[in-house]
């Protein structure tokens, strides 16, 4: 049985693989879900403030 990181990392060699890869690179650098992931990481930090 394949480790978990081989099965990913053949994964990430496919053409879907890296199709997925490109979008979610797009959507890291897209400012609205930036802004959405700062305040998800605030919560789990506990820091009431929304920035």
């Amino acid at each position: 049985m394949a480790s978990l990181i081989a099965r990913v990392r053949n994964y990430l060699g496919t053409p879907q693989g890296r199709r997925n890869v490109e979008k979610a690179k797009a959507m890291a650098r897209d400012p609205r879900n930036r802004q959405k992931l700062r305040g998800l990481l605030a919560r789990f930090r506990g820091n009431r403030s929304r920035y």
